[in-house]
């Protein structure tokens, strides 16, 4: 099943499929590691549902609620 990183709820693991954007914001997500096949998951969202905090290649990350509506993953 297919969504995006947005819609995830706490605790649920994906892998990237495609990052929708293109320019900067591709880019930007690229230089921090969300790359097709990574894997991802997402450990808590802010009290007013931004940003996601995310756990990817072993580190946390902190994503935008809009840059993670880019995010297109496969969910496991």
């Amino acid at each position: 099943m297919e969504k995006f990183l947005k819609d995830f709820v706490p605790g649920e693991v994906g892998s990237v499929v495609k990052i929708s954007n293109t320019g900067k914001i591709k880019r930007r997500l690229y230089d921090m590691g969300i790359t097709p096949g990574a894997e991802i998951k997402l450990l808590k969202v802010a009290p007013m549902g931004d940003p996601l905090c995310i756990l990817i290649r072993g580190y946390d990350l902190s994503l935008r609620k809009d840059e993670a509506a880019e995010v297109l993953m496969e969910v496991k």
